[in-house]
C-alpha cells in the first residue's frame, strides 16, 4: 500500500497515443510513404516516445489510449507499471482534459500530457516541464506549427481546452490568451516539432544522423527498412 501511495504522489507523464491503423494514421506522409509505411512509422515513433517518457526518473508513466478498445494493443507495448487510460473525446481538447483530469483526481500532484509523434524530443524538456510546475499553474511546449506538443497542470481548468481552434496554427496563442484570461501563470518550454509532413520526415531522418546509434531504436530500424536511414 505504501508503494502505491508513493506512486500516486509522483508527477505523471501521459503519452497521448493512438493505435496505428493503415489509412488513418499519418496520412499526410503519403507520399512519399505508402499508407502502410506511414502507420508503421507512427508505431515505431510511438514506441520510442514511450521509452523516452519511461526514462524520466521519479515520475509515473501513463498512456492515454485512443480508441478505448485499443487497450489490449497498448498492454503489449507498455513497460510494467504503466497506467493505461482509455479515452474517447469529441476532439483533441476533450481528450487532453479527460486525461489530465483523471490523473489529477488519482492524487498525482502534477499531470503532463504530450504528443507521441515527436520522438527526438530531448528528455531534458520533460524534466523542465515537471520542474516548471513547482511555480507555474500551466506549462506549455509550443510546436513550431503553432500547436503545442505538451501541456502540464497542477489543477485542470476546463476552459483551457474549450473553444480552441484545434489543428490550426492558433492553438498555442489561443491557449495562452485563455490562460491569461483565467489569471494563470504559464511557463513555456523551447519549441519542438511533430512528424506530420514529408518535410518533418526529412528532418527526422537528418536528426537521427546526429544522435547516438542506440537512440530511437524502433524508429531507426523502421527507417532503415524503408531505405531512409541516413546514418
Amino acid at each position: 500500500m505504501a508503494d502505491q501511495w508513493d506512486e500516486m504522489k509522483r508527477p505523471v507523464l501521459a503519452v497521448m497515443a493512438k493505435e496505428p491503423k493503415v489509412g488513418e494514421t499519418k496520412t499526410r506522409l503519403c507520399p512519399p510513404l505508402t499508407l502502410a509505411q506511414a502507420a508503421s512509422l507512427y508505431g515505431a515513433m510511438l514506441r520510442d516516445t514511450i521509452d523516452l517518457a519511461n526514462g524520466l526518473r521519479n515520475t509515473q508513466l501513463a498512456i492515454a489510449v485512443t480508441p478505448p478498445q485499443a487497450t489490449d494493443f497498448f498492454q503489449t507495448i507498455s513497460p510494467p507499471g504503466t497506467l493505461l487510460l482509455p479515452i474517447a473525446g469529441v476532439d483533441i481538447g476533450d481528450c487532453l482534459y479527460q486525461t489530465l483530469n483523471k490523473l489529477l483526481n488519482s492524487r498525482h500532484p502534477k499531470a503532463i500530457a504530450f504528443n507521441s509523434d515527436g520522438p527526438t524530443l530531448p528528455l531534458s524538456y520533460l524534466q523542465q516541464a515537471v520542474e516548471e510546475l513547482d511555480q507555474a499553474d500551466v506549462v506549455l511546449g509550443p510546436s513550431e506549427d503553432g500547436g503545442y506538443y505538451l501541456i502540464g497542470v497542477t489543477q485542470v481548468h476546463p476552459a483551457l481546452f474549450q473553444g480552441i481552434e484545434w489543428s490550426t496554427p492558433r492553438v498555442t496563442s489561443g491557449t495562452l490568451a485563455r490562460a491569461r484570461g483565467l489569471g494563470l501563470k504559464v511557463a513555456q518550454l523551447p519549441p519542438w516539432y511533430d512528424v506530420d509532413t514529408p518535410a518533418d520526415l526529412e528532418r527526422l531522418c537528418s536528426e537521427l544522423g546526429n544522435l547516438p546509434g542506440d537512440a530511437l531504436p524502433h524508429t531507426r530500424l523502421l527507417l532503415a527498412e524503408l531505405g531512409l536511414d541516413k546514418t
